[in-house]
């Protein structure tokens, strides 16, 4: 559930249960987003991160099988391989106050969450596998 303000800004609640990176993929694909900026708040039923390894260039995944606090999301909309990706980066905390962060993954499930996606314009994103780190960054030119 979203709407859109004057200035174009999507404002919305992902459901009880649904898997958070999924979501906010599909209001992206639904409102043609090539470009923009992402937030959200709320809790996760569980979740899952990932941390990239540098040294090897892989991503290890972290899961979390205990109710998670989303203390931040941050990330962007941007295009990979014609479509576009969500990356964001995530902050939780559990019920002791420890905080944990890490890469966004899917398997991360709502509790409650309400989001806001800034779609930017005049510029579009391009994302392409850099060699050096093995990531797939912004091809900027």
């Amino acid at each position: 559930m979203y709407k859109k303000t004057k200035e174009g800004i999507i404002i919305g609640r992902i459901g009880y249960g649904e898997d958070l990176l999924t979501a906010l993929l599909q209001v992206a694909k639904k409102e043609n987003i090539t470009l923009a900026k992402v937030e959200a708040i709320g809790a996760l039923q569980r979740a899952t991160i990932f941390y990239y390894h540098q040294d090897i260039k892989k991503y290890e995944s972290v899961r979390f099988h205990e109710p998670m606090e989303i203390i931040s999301l941050l990330g962007n909309i941007s295009i990979k391989d014609g479509e576009p990706m969500v990356h964001a980066h995530v902050s939780l905390g559990n019920s002791k106050g420890e905080l944990f962060g890490g890469h966004l993954a899917s398997e991360s499930i709502v509790f409650a969450c309400e989001f806001m996606i800034f779609p930017l314009s005049g510029v579009s994103l391009e994302r392409r596998l850099d060699d050096k780190t093995g990531l797939f960054l912004w091809d900027i030119k």
